[in-house]
């Protein structure tokens, strides 16, 4: 992370300075996002629906939008055992210790400003925290608050979808993760493509290689303008499909 990319309180009273900042965070999870993956990153992009939805406007949005980007510095921090060169941290000696962090800064959020936009982000933050920690009910718990409380039209949905349907993947409810890459790609229209060549991996993982080939012989249909086409043909081949 760049150092620019640290935000201080008086910064927060800055709106430029934070959007600036938050078009960083967008910028350093997109060129680090991979596949199912994704979701982990999605709460690092919070910021910047913050920032908009917040506003900035009072004392309470402001302390809010700090308290947020201590969440967000806590999920970007390096991992070292010993403090870096020219970086001011934080730093974590695991991975596991730095979603720790997230998690507990997260909470404080949600904690401390109920039924605000940055307790709804914090939600999705910690969702994705727990859910690098296999903290499989608490990360579902946390998704949900943030979808109950998030506008149908928040651009982060789709990391909470996402994160509902790995949960069920990883306790092994075939049946439920299937449902819910379908509500994704329902609820998220741009998210389809992907939403179908999971549910592909799932069917197939499952022992169903006839219905996850039908779903990728009809991906290329389905989703002509996805730049996910080949990957799916690619998938198809692997499982015997033309």
């Amino acid at each position: 992370m760049s150092k620019s990319a640290e935000l201080t309180r008086k910064d927060m009273k800055e709106p430029d300075k934070f959007q600036v900042v938050a078009g960083e965070a967008a910028a350093w999870v997109t060129a680090r996002k991979t596949k199912a993956l994704a979701v982990a990153g999605a709460a690092l992009v919070a910021v910047i629906a913050v920032a908009v939805g917040l506003g900035l406007a009072d004392r309470k949005a402001r302390a809010a939008g700090a308290a947020l980007s201590g969440v967000y510095q806590a999920a970007g921090a390096e991992i070292s055992a010993v403090p870096l060169p020219g970086q001011t941290g934080p730093f974590f000696p695991s991975d596991e210790a730095r979603q720790k962090a997230v998690a507990e800064a997260a909470a404080r959020v949600v904690a401390d400003f109920p039924g605000t936009s940055a307790a709804a982000y914090a939600s999705l933050a910690l969702g994705d925290a727990r859910l690098r920690l296999a903290e499989w009910d608490a990360a579902g718990a946390a998704y949900q608050a943030y979808l109950a409380a998030a506008p149908k039209d928040d651009g982060l949905r789709f990391g909470a979808l996402e994160g509902l349907a790995m949960i069920e993947e990883q306790k092994g409810n075939t049946d439920a993760a299937l449902a819910a890459w379908t509500r994704l790609g329902a609820e998220v229209p741009t998210s389809a493509d992907r939403a179908d060549l999971e549910k592909a991996r799932v069917l197939a993982r499952a022992g169903k290689a006839d219905e996850a080939k039908k779903l990728l012989a009809g991906f290329g249909v389905a989703h002509e303008k996805s730049l996910l086409v080949g990957e799916a043909a690619e998938r198809l081949a692997k499982l015997g499909g033309k």
